[in-house]
């Protein structure tokens, strides 16, 4: 099995990587809260650990992982916002998690498994809290229920400041029914103006933390492998999350790697609105910035540092990404043989690529490795290139580059002849590379047969154009 290192939060180090069970390996992501458009920073976790998904999936099989990553669509903010603008709260929330679930899919982030919203979940989240005061880890008081902090004797380990280092340096909310400053809210009242639901503390909310801690627990278990977000996270929501759900479930340790990603910084400079350098990704791709520009940017710094956007940045991501595109297209491929190629498993991200991936998310080393494949120019190289292009999930419209260009596949047929000659045209490569002539040359006789003109290019590369006398039908003899 292909090794797999991840620094570990929990542990700060870095650890080679163990699931629980290979056949089922389990991520679970904090979502967002969904009451207006995705900022630029929202992107980076999904970005992050869209690829951590793929690599799991690589190298476990796709059907061997479990990704979950929840919305928050019950919340105080949501709630101001329905007030100011009149408009419903189911109303928003199905608006801009929609939203949301646009943006990312135009930055290349495959959906997960389970996308749980935790209004739907309101039941679970009663059930916990009612364990939790039913083994003395919590309390009840004046129609709020609260985490009773110091019942965990671990509380702080995750961040790893002490419970006194917290209440200095937090903003904790003092409330005369807290036996402890640090006692987080588990349950609250609910007025008749803001959302509710029956509980045995009367009608009220969750708050904020209990509720990944229940959908975590519903869909991945007590105990399972991979929990992620933004560092910022890290306390409270984090160490807040650890605690209530190990007192729930002593038996289990919640999640076995923690994995955090830094911020992201626009310009140098933290982003703000008072600064006038904060956006959406809706802005940008509004914009013209494509999906794949935003996604090159954010994959060329390491998940563990501060990530700073600037135009430059955008400007050289355009700039390599194009001249990349060319380079395919200049092979002779389109981008719907390069990925009917790579569904029918001819073609594999290069081991540079996934080895550096492997090396805990290593996306900088991974771009870099994708540099010096497009210098090799071989058709082996190539077709890695293309492979790990798509596995980065960094594929544009290259084809429309070509034929501004006047290069590449020229004239196409129906996507089932086009993987028809895509296969043929690799295998003659590979024919050629092993010095069997005949069997190259024969493959080049049966294709011009049909009706395909075969044109050879630099480092063993092959393009092709569709002749008047195309004939798809010649083509089965070489399936």
């Amino acid at each position: 099995m292909t090794t797999i290192k991840l620094h570990n939060t929990k542990t700060r180090k870095r650890e080679v990587f163990t699931p629980i069970d290979d056949q089922n390996v389990r991520m679970y992501v904090c979502g967002p809260t969904v009451y207006d458009r995705a900022h630029l920073g929202n992107a980076r976790p999904v970005i992050v650990f869209d690829v951590l998904n793929r690599l799991l999936r690589h190298v476990y099989g796709e059907d061997h992982v479990t990704y979950v990553r929840n919305f928050t669509d019950v919340d105080d903010k949501i709630n101001a916002r329905a007030a100011e603008s009149g408009r419903t709260i189911g109303e928003i929330t199905d608006e801009t998690t929609q939203w949301f679930l646009d943006d990312m899919a135009a930055v290349g982030a495959l959906e997960p498994d389970h996308m749980p919203r935790a209004t739907a979940y309101i039941p679970q989240m009663v059930e916990m809290i009612e364990g939790l005061i039913a083994k003395s880890h919590a309390y009840a008081a004046e129609g709020h229920v609260l985490f009773a902090v110091e019942s965990y004797k671990k509380y702080g380990a995750l961040s790893g400041r002490s419970i006194d280092d917290m209440i200095a340096g937090a903003r904790v909310e003092v409330a005369p029914y807290k036996r402890n400053p640090m006692d987080f809210v588990l349950w609250k009242p609910s007025d008749v103006a803001t959302p509710g639901w029956d509980s045995p503390w009367g009608r009220g909310r969750p708050g904020w933390h209990i509720e990944c801690s229940a959908m975590a627990y519903e869909l991945l278990g007590a105990h399972f492998d991979i929990h992620g977000g933004g560092n910022d996270l890290m306390f409270p929501h984090h160490e807040n999350e650890i605690a209530q759900s190990c007192c729930a479930h002593p038996e289990s340790e919640f999640a076995n790697v923690w994995m955090h990603n830094e911020m992201l910084q626009v310009e140098g400079k933290k982003m703000s609105k008072s600064l006038g350098n904060f956006f959406t990704v809706r802005d940008l791709l509004d914009q013209g910035v494509p999906g794949e520009v935003i996604r090159f940017v954010m994959l060329s710094t390491h998940y563990r540092k501060p990530m700073d956007w600037t135009e430059k940045k955008r400007e050289e991501a355009e700039k390599t990404l194009e001249k990349w595109y060319f380079r395919l297209a200049e092979a002779g491929y389109s981008s719907d043989m390069v990925k009917m190629l790579i569904a029918e498993n001819r073609w594999k991200p290069a081991e540079e690529v996934i080895s550096a991936l492997r090396d805990d998310l290593n996306t900088h080393g991974a771009i870099t490795a994708l540099r010096k494949l497009t210098s090799v120019g071989t058709a082996v190289s190539i077709s890695e290139f293309a492979a790990s292009l798509d596995f980065l999930n960094l594929v544009g419209d290259w084809d429309q580059l070509a034929l501004k260009a006047g290069i590449g596949v020229t004239s196409v047929g129906d996507n089932e002849s086009n993987s028809v000659i895509a296969n043929a045209l690799l295998n003659r490569q590979q024919a050629k590379k092993s010095k069997n002539f005949q069997e190259a040359d024969r493959i080049r006789e049966m294709l011009e047969d049909a009706g395909v003109k075969v044109i050879d290019g630099a480092g063993g590369t092959s393009s092709f154009e569709l002749g008047s006398d195309f004939e798809p039908a010649k083509l089965d003899a070489l399936k």
